[in-house]
């Protein structure tokens, strides 16, 4: 009997002692990574927007044949960019998504950010199937529509998440860039 209490005991301390898998941490109900779509980047790959959790995250949605606002929203980014305290650069991704899918494929994702030298890290192209792409700008009060096979009509909105996605900024029409970065640095 005494042999069977001390089995017992070592079997019990075995079987605690091993590790158990840490609970994933919860997100927030106000996070964008409670979306469940599909994305990929401008290499190609499959990612969703959880996938981007751990980082700061500045967001602007725009369309690569766009001749009138995206150039500028573009510009604000690289702007943005310019001032955000390079330590805090390496906890942020500047991320552009596409409202037009069905043209701005991987390749040409990559094609556009290499011609405008905004490639690579801290630069994420997102593109997704139509109904994804309207979630998330209906989420980030983006408003657009296609007025012609490849014009399409939209908010400028550059918005602001910390690493765990919620939104912390949004900036319409012409931003204040020091301003966005300066958000950015204090998260």
């Amino acid at each position: 009997m005494k042999q069977l209490i001390i089995l017992l005991f070592f079997s019990v301390l075995l079987f605690s002692c091993q590790d158990k898998p840490a609970p994933e941490e919860e997100i927030s109900a106000d996070s964008i990574f409670l979306l469940n779509s599909k994305w990929q980047n401008e290499e190609g790959k499959e990612l969703q927007l959880r996938d981007l959790k751990g980082k700061n995250l500045v967001v602007v949605l725009i369309f690569t044949s766009c001749q009138t606002a995206c150039p500028m929203l573009v510009a604000d980014m690289q702007n943005i960019y310019a001032k955000i305290d390079k330590k805090k650069l390496k906890e942020t991704s500047l991320v552009m998504v596409t409202i037009d899918p069905e043209n701005d494929t991987p390749e040409v994702l990559k094609e556009y950010a290499k011609a405008r030298n905004i490639y690579g890290e801290p630069w994420i192209y997102l593109r997704s199937d139509k109904e994804s792409t309207r979630e998330l700008a209906n989420v980030l009060a983006v408003k657009y529509k296609k007025i012609s096979p490849v014009v399409f009509s939209h908010s400028n909105i550059i918005t602001v998440f910390n690493k765990n996605g919620e939104m912390v900024s949004q900036a319409e029409g012409t931003v204040n860039a020091s301003g966005i970065a300066e958000t950015v640095n204090k998260l």
